[in-house]
């Protein structure tokens, strides 16, 4: 049997799969965050509480609507997005002005409403999602078999983070929305509805926490505390890879994941704490994060 530093092939690549698997979701919902900080200077901690309403969303649409995954995947992100856009109306607007701290316990509460919302509804036990059909079995790559729905995840999870990147970083509705951060006085008087751009930016930023909850719906248990679980891991991303940094997110969320992954081969006691570590080596040697700017 084939070895990689003396350890068989297949569960090397195995934990290698896991961590992009893992990584896919850091990534997306750091990019979320990066996303909300970056145009809106707000720390949204509601970002876990929103990526498992998604994937609860689907669960409900599955189990009392009849709805596929498909149109889950393409309603639930939609549905978080309006939810978002609610509170971004309704509360954090009067936020923008005043210190972060105001923002993050804000979301700190509402995550908290929102899980134990969902928490007296369905309890914690967790709600089992079925794998869609057409994505049964694995690929024999020779030397491993790869689930299909974990290479969905990846291929989604890329697509999405690389076309908001492309976005945000590339056209003209992305420099409208950087112009509208650095200085919203005068992009309003250019004739752009500010306020209108902030509101669909949170809006957005919430539903790929949404996507993301729909597309970990079938790959783990259902649970109103499957946000809670991930959101720390997530925010340790976003640190290391620079607050309000769209690339650095999707690098380094990517990155961390593939790290956490092998570390599970290599040292398995040190795989739950290693993003923690790392996150506290870059503060050290380079606190703005490795894609963020120094001021």
């Amino acid at each position: 049997m084939t070895e990689i530093f003396g350890i068989p092939i297949q569960a090397f690549m195995g934990q290698l799969m896991l961590g992009l698997v893992n990584g896919s979701f850091y990534a997306m919902l750091s990019l979320g965050l990066a996303v909300i900080f970056g145009m809106l200077n707000i720390i949204n901690f509601a970002h876990g509480a929103l990526y498992m309403m998604g994937a609860v969303l689907a669960w409900i649409g599955l189990n009392h609507f009849e709805l596929g995954y498909w149109w889950s995947l393409l309603l639930a992100p939609f549905v978080v997005g309006a939810v978002g856009i609610v509170i971004e109306r309704s509360m954090l607007r009067w936020l923008y002005k005043l210190d972060h701290l105001y923002g993050l316990l804000l979301t700190f509460g509402l995550a908290l409403i929102i899980e134990g919302f969902f928490r007296d509804q369905y309890g914690v036990s967790g709600l089992p999602f079925t794998m869609p059909e057409e994505f049964a079995g694995a690929f024999n790559l020779g030397f491993m078999f790869l689930p299909k729905y974990r290479a969905w995840i990846i291929a989604a999870s890329l697509s999405v983070c690389l076309a908001t990147w492309y976005v945000i970083e590339k056209t003209r509705l992305g420099a409208y929305l950087r112009a509208a951060t650095e200085n919203p006085q005068l992009t309003q008087a250019f004739g752009i509805n500010v306020p209108l751009m902030v509101m669909l930016t949170y809006g957005f930023g919430v539903a790929l926490a949404g996507f993301a909850g729909v597309l970990a719906a079938p790959a783990v248990q259902v649970s109103p505390l499957m946000g809670s679980n991930l959101i720390i891991v997530v925010f340790a991303v976003v640190v290391i890879g620079g607050m309000g940094s769209i690339l650095g997110s999707i690098v380094t969320g990517l990155g961390l994941g593939v790290i956490e992954g092998l570390t599970k081969v290599f040292y398995p006691e040190a795989s739950s704490t290693v993003v923690f570590i790392i996150m506290a080596i870059v503060l050290l040697v380079r606190p703005a994060g490795l894609f963020g700017r120094e001021k």
